[in-house]
């Protein structure tokens, strides 16, 4: 088997089937460790701002790629929308939703790596987590100059493909050779996405499971001090 075929055809099942099994045990065996670690306490320098930043951004992304990848190609067809206008969408709201997350991750990123007090209560997988999403994030915002190059000559060739592939590994129907002519930098993009869900159930990204939906709205933590009366 060629390392093509194993990353496009095997390791996909190889990280969901950790991505779902690692969170299920998790869950059972780890409840107290079910948590973001907040670091609000610690210092609240930029927090808010990075925080809404990325994960607004992030939520979006991911919500634009479960749309516009699960979506079987007929459908946007009857929807009136053309190969052309559904990958100009997606150049767009990637663009602005990545941003946006690049911002906002960045700040998480300084802040979690030299802000003395953070840091040192930040273990080595809440730094590594935070590091492979900015990585797979900038990957992904660089596909988006190459995107362009494609929809100025018309080519949607390669995001039916990306789409195409996603669905067979969903269908259970692998056909990794549905990637071997797209550029570069979307394979490599691919790869760091799925190693996100690969480690997902070891770091603190397991919060997600919780469903918190509504995050942007919720209060942050309160903190009073007892007031020292003279």
């Amino acid at each position: 088997m060629s390392l093509h075929n194993f990353l496009y055809g095997v390791y996909p099942y190889i990280a969901l089937s950790v991505f779902l099994l690692g969170s299920w045990l998790r869950f059972d065996r780890e409840q107290y460790s079910w948590k973001s670690d907040s670091s609000q306490l610690l210092s609240k320098a930029n927090l808010r701002l990075g925080s809404n930043l990325f994960h607004v951004g992030i939520l979006a992304i991911f919500g634009g790629h479960f749309v516009g990848l699960l979506t079987p190609h007929s459908w946007f067809r009857g929807l009136g929308v053309s190969d052309m206008t559904h990958q100009m969408i997606a150049i767009w709201a990637g663009s602005i939703f990545g941003i946006m997350c690049l911002i906002g991750g960045v700040i998480l990123w300084l802040r979690r790596m030299f802000n003395a007090r953070v840091s040192a209560a930040s273990r080595g997988s809440d730094k590594f987590v935070l590091t492979w999403l900015l990585v797979t994030l900038l990957l992904g915002l660089s596909t988006i100059p190459v995107s362009i190059g494609h929809a100025s000559h018309d080519n949607p060739e390669v995001m039916i493909a990306l789409a195409e592939w996603v669905q067979s590994i969903v269908y259970l129907r692998p056909n990794p050779a549905l990637l071997e002519n797209i550029d570069t930098v979307f394979k490599v993009h691919l790869f760091f996405g799925m190693t996100v869900f690969l480690v997902f159930p070891f770091t603190r990204l397991v919060h997600v499971w919780s469903a918190p939906f509504g995050y942007v709205g919720r209060p942050y933590q309160v903190v009073r001090s007892k007031s020292v009366k003279g």
